[in-house]
């Protein structure tokens, strides 16, 4: 299985740009991981939120195949703690399925069109985090779920 993270918008932070390096790498000794990013959109100051919506919606559905299942980082979303997360990854690697993707949307959420291609949502925290920040958040949460099905000591830090 493979499991890819699409966020909108590109990490200016170096830090975080080294970090969520760091994980996704640390990653591919579990599963095969992608880290795709769509550029932000040009020209957004004579579109309306949902028009933005929608352009950044179509360029997240070109990157997803019609058999990925796709989950929607989501306020909203089911919220896990760290064992139940990991619970949830091994529940998706056993189905049989060939890509995970996780979506993290731009400013203003996720389009009609994209919630609806959706299989589901996943909360990370009732806090709301930066889009840059929730990469590593997730990134490294992926990590500790693979640690936690390998029994490894890393999430008892």
């Amino acid at each position: 299985m493979t499991i890819k993270l699409i966020a909108i918008g590109k990490t200016d932070n170096k830090n975080l740009q080294a970090l969520i390096a760091d994980y996704s790498k640390r990653l591919g000794f579990y599963i095969k991981f992608q880290f795709e990013v769509i550029p932000d959109l040009k020209k957004v100051k004579n579109l309306s939120e949902a028009q933005q919506k929608e352009k950044e919606g179509d360029l997240i559905l070109a990157k997803t195949q019609t058999s990925d299942v796709l989950i929607l980082l989501d306020e909203n979303g089911k919220q896990h703690d760290s064992v139940g997360f990991s619970n949830y990854l091994q529940k998706h690697m056993n189905s049989g399925i060939k890509t995970l993707s996780f979506v993290i949307g731009g400013p203003y959420g996720f389009s009609e069109a994209v919630y609806n291609r959706a299989n589901g949502k996943l909360g990370l925290s009732k806090m709301t985090f930066s889009h840059q920040m929730v990469r590593l958040f997730f990134i490294e949460q992926l990590y500790r779920g693979f640690t936690i099905l390998r029994n490894e000591p890393y999430h008892h830090r």
